[in-house]
């Protein structure tokens, strides 16, 4: 196939999101292809999508009365920022996301292999309780080798674990769920109900201050739109509960520019806390299971008659339609079931009968997806501006991965390595966090008039009060 640029890449996506492609000759960008080991373009979905988020920002910013700026992302700077987890350091000391002892891939008796997502507590002991062993990776090891993978697969899914077995491309076009979600854009935007437009708030130092944002996400993809839309401005206010397992290495990193309350959603009293914050809001931002946060009262519908004008959006792993519409999923696991690393093990010399799972240099499903949902929702606030209702915006992992597959595959990155975080010192900040002193990597969607930051520390999960600043 023929490559196509960013500029086309970025286009398109404008274009899907129904906004006036007049904006597009206000983005500059550098860089090229590969910036990290994959034979996928990477480098460039990275500089796509921030790019998207951050003219979309400009744009909000320019029909708020601000001046037209030239927004300007760095193709290495972008695909780096695909790998923010790792880019981080505590006082001094390297602080990146780790694994737990048993998550990673495992040959099964058939000769095929799975992977475990066990970095939840609940998930991990669901794991060994249909394994039938304990918690040693010997263990592991030695139970999976008298299953099959997909027989596996199925049980621990069943059973609410998070498991995948890898498929090639292949197999996964054929498989009904890459059937249903391949059929999808990466994007949908959705008018879900009636109401009069809704002014943008009176022009501001910052393109999204004004604009209140409830973020019930966790893990990368959902808090990354979070942390996007706090770096333009925007007041978001992450909810989560005290029952909820987290997975706290992430939260210095994507809790950065939040505030973060906690609600038992559970109890009538943290159902109405939450209706209250939602009458308040612009966007409503969930990436939990599909159906789980609706299961409380909070579906998009419900939203949307208890504040008309807001724009809610859903994040799921594998999308909402399909056989595996409502199955729990991550990043590396709809990477291994949907084949991208079978992909990457043949594209780099494996035999594609026996190939071990590698995987994708980063979580670019993640990545790609919570910075495509952030310029979803600021598409939506555009236009929920100029044609009222109220909207949902639409992203899956597995939908990001079909898009990053449509964007062709590129040669030579097998030698590329990423980057030590001592090497990156112009790209990094240093700020006070309530986990301490924290260096992490700048935004790379850059605005030369409204440049983004984060203007509030990460802070642990419940450190302030369920309500607006």
């Amino acid at each position: 196939m023929t490559e196509r640029g960013t500029a086309d890449i970025l286009g398109d996506l404008w274009r899907l999101a129904g906004l006036d492609p007049a904006a597009l000759a206000r983005i500059a960008r550098e860089g090229e292809d590969p910036v990290l080991p994959s034979s996928f373009r990477v480098a460039s979905a990275a500089q796509a999508t921030i790019g998207a988020a951050a003219l979309a920002a400009a744009e909000i910013h320019r029909r708020r009365g601000g001046a037209a700026q030239r927004a300007r992302v760095d193709r290495r700077h972008a695909a780096l920022e695909f790998l923010s987890e790792h880019y981080l350091k505590r006082d001094g000391a390297e602080a990146g996301a780790r694994w737990d002892s048993i998550a990673g891939t495992y040959r099964c008796g058939d000769g095929r292999w799975v992977r475990l997502h066990t970095n939840f507590p609940h998930h991990r002991a669901r794991v060994l309780e249909v394994l039938g062993c304990d918690g040693t990776r010997e263990a592991v090891t030695a139970a999976l080798a008298k299953q099959s993978a997909f027989a596996f697969e199925q049980s621990a899914a069943a059973a609410g674990a998070c498991v995948s077995a890898m498929r090639s491309f292949a197999e996964w076009d054929a498989h009904p769920q890459g059937v249903a979600v391949n059929a999808l854009p990466p994007l949908r935007i959705e008018r879900i109900g009636d109401a009069p437009p809704t002014p943008l708030p009176a022009l501001a130092s910052r393109p999204l201050a004004g604009l209140r944002v409830l973020d019930l996400t966790r893990v990368i993809a959902g808090p990354v739109c979070g942390r996007t839309l706090a770096a333009h401005g925007a007041d978001v206010l992450h909810i989560s509960a005290a029952h909820l397992p987290s997975f706290d290495d992430l939260l210095p990193d994507t809790g950065r520019g939040k505030r973060t309350a906690a609600l038992d959603l559970r109890s009538e009293a943290g159902r109405e806390a939450l209706r209250g914050l939602a009458r308040g809001a612009d966007v409503f931002l969930q990436g939990y299971r599909p159906g789980a946060v609706a299961s409380h009262g909070f579906s998009p519908a419900a939203l949307a008659a208890l504040r008309p004008g807001i724009v809610c959006t859903s994040l799921s792993a594998y999308g909402e339609v399909g056989p595996w519409g409502g199955r729990r999923g991550f990043d590396s696991l709809v990477q291994t079931a949907s084949g991208f690393n079978h992909a990457e093990a043949v594209a780099a010399g494996a035999d594609p009968s026996d190939a071990q799972p590698r995987t994708l240099p980063c979580q670019a499903l993640d990545h790609g997806s919570g910075f495509l949902l952030a310029f979803g929702t600021l598409a939506a606030l555009l236009r929920r501006a100029e044609e009222g209702g109220s909207w949902l915006v639409r992203v899956s992992l597995a939908g990001t991965g079909a898009w990053l597959r449509s964007l062709g595959r590129v040669e030579g990155a097998w030698g590329l390595t990423a980057p030590p975080m001592d090497a990156l010192a112009p790209l990094l900040e240093e700020t006070p966090s309530g986990f301490g002193r924290l260096t992490a990597l700048r935004h790379s969607g850059q605005l030369p008039d409204t440049p983004p930051h984060w203007a509030l520390p990460a802070m642990p999960l419940g450190s302030h009060a369920p309500e607006w600043a």
